[in-house]
């Protein structure tokens, strides 16, 4: 598959921001705490069932210290919805904990400190930060994977390395590529039946429609 040109991948940069302005992540939260929870329960999760979830289980523990000390078959009744929430309710209780006990039940803003905590990997953290802090950081789910493939910026394999390559090669504005790459993938580049005709505004760089996934 042809790769992109350096002419083109600051096409595409330009069209991205220029099409997606002022966006945030689509999931609700009100403070730190519950997007790092919001994120957690993502994974493998759509947003709009996370924001289905949430507001009773913020409702019940309304921070890290109430949900340290939650009950864990409770937190798996309030998120059963969820993709894979036994584990993800057993790590929002350890993460929780161990922001009480390493950080004075504060949770820390940067990624040494978030990848220490439990279901937090580098690409939750880097989307923690990219929303709350708007850091130049590049986070690659499904979505921005498959994007990234069809249009030539990516050929690599997993999604650390083709995080990797993006911010190689796009370098600035990150966070607002990464949350456009992501709703462009969600809304028109999908992995099935992508709106190539009817909304696509990157269709003369796209080098593929075969759906990508990461190993």
């Amino acid at each position: 598959m042809k790769k992109a040109t350096k002419i083109e991948i600051n096409k595409i940069k330009s069209l991205f921001i220029e099409n997606y302005t002022d966006i945030t992540t689509e999931l609700n939260y009100k403070n730190l705490y519950e997007l790092i929870v919001s994120v957690m329960l993502s994974a493998q999760c759509t947003d709009k069932r996370v924001n289905i979830i949430t507001p009773a289980l913020f409702k019940k523990y309304p921070n890290v210290i109430k949900l340290g000390s939650a009950n864990l078959d409770d937190v798996k009744e309030l998120i059963k919805s969820c993709s894979f929430f036994n584990n993800k309710a057993k790590n929002l209780i350890k993460m929780s904990n161990r922001v009480i006990e390493n950080f004075n039940s504060k949770i820390p803003l940067n990624k040494k400190d978030l990848i220490t905590l439990a279901g937090v990997g580098q690409k939750t953290a880097h989307v923690v930060m990219i929303e709350y802090t708007g850091a130049n950081l590049m986070a690659v789910d499904t979505h921005v994977f498959r994007v990234a493939h069809r249009l030539g910026l990516s050929s690599e394999k997993t999604a650390i390395k083709t995080e990797e390559e993006l911010t190689k090669k796009f370098k600035t504005n990150l966070h607002v590529l990464h949350q456009a790459m992501v709703l462009f993938g969600r809304y028109t580049c999908k992995a099935i039946n992508p709106k190539c005709d009817e909304e696509c505004f990157l269709q003369e760089y796209c080098k593929t429609k075969k759906t990508f996934k990461a190993g």
